[in-house]
């Protein structure tokens, strides 16, 4: 086994933690349709006064995100160790890239994809 990480203390330090557990494309493509349909559900949740689309919600945004770590990314979720840190990364995350800044993010982590030109 490997060696046991030290819990990180703080979110400015998860954060890039986090990023580095969402490395490949697949898996931030997964946990955002996840993260959308997980919305959608709770608000249809809520105008619907629907207990099982809000329980469906949970799942909806859960089921892609923990399927992606574990067939694409290979890594175990850090919702396990670091739950609301996690849930807020997941909304930051989908945030950033509909703001069309999530690549700076990555870069930032020391993530990325070269660029080839042709």
């Amino acid at each position: 086994m490997g060696e046991k990480m030290a819990a990180i203390q703080s979110y400015r330090e998860f954060w890039p933690y986090y990023l580095n557990e969402h490395r490949r494309p697949g898996t931030r493509a997964l946990h955002l349709a996840g993260t959308g349909l997980a919305c959608l559900l709770l608000a249809a949740g809520v105008v619907a006064s629907s207990p099982w689309l809000l329980a469906v919600a949970v799942v909806a945004g859960y089921g892609p995100a923990w399927f992606a770590h574990f067939a694409v990314e290979k890594n175990r979720p850090a919702t396990f160790r670091y739950p609301l840190w996690s849930l807020i990364s997941d909304f930051r995350m989908a945030a950033t890239w509909l703001a069309g800044g999530l690549h700076r993010e990555l870069a930032r982590a020391g993530i990325g994809t070269p660029v080839t030109r042709r």
